[in-house]
């Protein structure tokens, strides 16, 4: 399937930079400072700060082609790093805040980073005792007060070595330095969240992300009127190619360093457009499921309303709103209390990062929020396919873009190709060479099919695929998106690789059991492991979950159902190893640490074969 019609003017990465300093005094960025009031930073200021950061590197004697780290969330800062870097030629290496201490390590190692910028106090102690373990000879930190305890490692404030590169801007020769950058320069090396092994470097240029720019914003009609609030990790390819894509089209970033404070910043601020993975959406649903069924008449009156939504979905899905009075009055008294946690005013929804599940966009559909999913990877900078206001068809992740080519292979891989595909992983030859096919296709790995319209659905990871003894292929990802729509459930994971029938591992949404153990006269601590072990042994408990499983195994093929499930005391997190960055499982971790509950799943099986 191919569509390379050539659109689009942007070159380079810098040229996203001159664009948006154009636009002189207006707001480009909002930052929040110590008292929580919202600061702006024009167009001009952020020029300003990006030069005299250069200036600072460059007098520093960082090179062209020298790694350059940041270890911090959203914040201003890594906008005017990540500029600075590119415009000098650098290659900036953007790095998890949650990543180990180890991690960091592997990471500034692999890649030669000679300057790490970190966010906090608490970023700083993490790393502070294996910088000398590697190249790194400088470190910023952007909160103040911070005193260096590196054996060899210089640091400074970040405003302290922004102020080496302060004097009166020579705008005409910044410029000018913009326009060295080549399309075909490394900008970024992007290190992979590793759930199926070893963290791989993602090489990716300034021609890769400035091509996919130029065809994702297409049919999107961003004005300089919207605000979109930067939350989703700027290490992450998805967060960062949308903050370009907005600063590009003229909107105003707001900084969201830490998830806690995105409902706060979604009131205050109350912006046009918002962008989260799957699992923002899902926990959205949650809560509005849970405080309704705290009070029968709340759970009668969203039923209701879900129900006169699902009547109009079409309507929704063309981008249209409803008519008619029962619409009208569920709107009130339901659907608008429903926007008003995304602040309100939001009229572009857009999904990326993992599998958004099409029981979560149905129900977000008959509220009458239309989701706009995309798909891509690390390395296709991000974006292959996306729904668009123009091209919408809910259950898949839209048309792919106009510069990919796509194709599936005979094992029903999506395989693609054009300028924005990676140009291999760093220092990783063998790697690079295996992830493409012999006449240069990239495999993403993922399973994919296109319907008659050009629309892209994508079923699950390659990897992932459980095969039975029998010879039967299971998806997981559909099953586990059905199975985390209820409420009462917050992570599921599929086993029974090679073994006869599929078993699931149920991680709870522990503040709506205990709520709903309440009401059935259980008492449950959920403040402790033994408390929550206590709680999903109790019979009752093991019933409403076994009702889940049944009511989903009623809408599976019969090879495809749950034949045992188990209950577990943890609700899995990114802090706890259990979920990637971007809040996708770690199935190879999850397979390991409850290696016990699994094979009790099939101890009797490897009785029948005699082991």
């Amino acid at each position: 399937m191919t569509n390379t019609e050539n659109h689009g003017s942007l070159q380079t990465l810098n040229d996203v930079l001159a664009i948006t300093s154009g636009r002189g005094e207006r707001t480009v960025m909002l930052w929040q400072d110590d008292s929580g009031a919202w600061q702006p930073i024009t167009a001009n200021e952020l020029q300003r700060r990006v030069i005299a950061l250069t200036a600072a590197l460059k007098a520093w004697g960082m090179d062209r082609s020298d790694r350059i780290a940041i270890l911090a969330g959203n914040r201003w800062e890594w906008a005017v790093t990540d500029f600075a870097a590119l415009a000098l030629g650098l290659v900036d290496v953007p790095l998890y805040p949650t990543l180990t201490p180890e991690q960091v390590a592997y990471a500034l190692n692999d890649s030669g980073a000679r300057m790490l910028v970190v966010s906090t106090k608490a970023q700083y102690d993490k790393v502070v005792a294996i910088l000398p373990q590697t190249k790194v000879e400088c470190v910023l930190v952007m909160d103040a007060g911070v005193e260096g305890g590196a054996q060899g490692v210089k640091t400074f404030g970040f405003g302290e070595f922004l102020a080496r590169g302060e004097g009166e801007p020579d705008i005409a020769a910044f410029q000018e330095l913009l326009k060295k950058a080549w399309p075909e320069d490394l900008a970024t090396i992007i290190y992979t969240s590793g759930t199926t092994g070893e963290s791989k470097g993602v090489m990716l240029t300034h021609a890769n992300i400035a091509s996919n720019l130029n065809y994702s914003t297409r049919e999107f009609d961003f004005t300089g009127d919207d605000v979109s609030i930067s939350f989703l990790p700027l290490s992450h390819i998805t967060a960062r190619h949308l903050d370009y894509a907005l600063l590009y089209r003229g909107c105003v970033l707001a900084y969201c360093p830490e998830f806690g404070r995105l409902l706060h910043s979604m009131e205050q601020l109350k912006p046009t457009v918002f962008v989260a993975v799957p699992r923002v959406y899902e926990k959205v649903r949650q809560a509005v499921e849970q405080k309704s069924s705290a009070s029968p008449v709340r759970s009668r009156i969203l039923k209701w309303a879900l129900k006169t939504g699902n009547a109009h979905r079409v309507e929704t899905l063309h981008g249209e709103t409803p008519r008619g009075f029962a619409w009208k009055v569920a709107q009130k008294m339901v659907f608008t209390r429903i926007r008003a946690a995304f602040g309100g005013r939001v009229r572009l929804f857009i999904s990326g990062g993992a599998p958004l599940g099409m029981n979560t966009a149905g129900w977000l559909a008959d509220v009458g929020i239309r989701v706009h999913e995309g798909y891509g990877l690390t390395e296709t900078s991000p974006v292959i396919a996306l729904n668009t206001p123009l091209h919408h068809s809910i259950g898949t992740v839209g048309r792919p873009l106009g510069n990919v080519e796509c194709r599936i292979a005979a094992d029903g891989e999506l395989e693609v190709k054009g300028p924005s595909i990676f140009q291999g992983y760093w220092q990783k030859p063998q790697q690079t060479k295996e992830s493409f096919t012999e006449d240069g296709w990239f495999c993403t790995g993922d399973i994919g099919s296109f319907d008659a319209q050009g629309f892209l659905s994508i079923t699950d990871r390659k990897k992932e695929l459980l095969k039975t003894s029998g010879g039967k292929l299971i998806a997981p990802q559909p099953i586990e998106g059905k199975l985390k729509s209820d409420l009462l459930i917050a992570q599921a994971a599929l086993v029974g690789d090679k073994h006869k029938f599929a078993s699931a591992l149920l991680s709870p949404n522990f503040v709506a059991l205990a709520e709903w153990a309440a009401r059935q006269n259980i008492a449950g601590d959920i403040s402790t492991r033994e408390g929550r072990a206590a709680l999903v042994r109790e019979p009752v408990v093991h019933q409403a979950y076994a009702a889940i499983v049944n009511q989903v195994n009623a809408t599976l093929a019969p090879f495809e159902s749950i034949k045992r499930f188990t209950v577990v005391p943890e609700e899995w997190a990114l802090e706890t190893g259990e979920l990637t960055p971007s809040l996708k499982l770690k199935r190879r971790v999850i397979v390991q640490r409850y290696e016990p509950e699994i094979a009790a799943f099939y101890a009797d099986e490897a009785v029948a074969h005699g082991s």
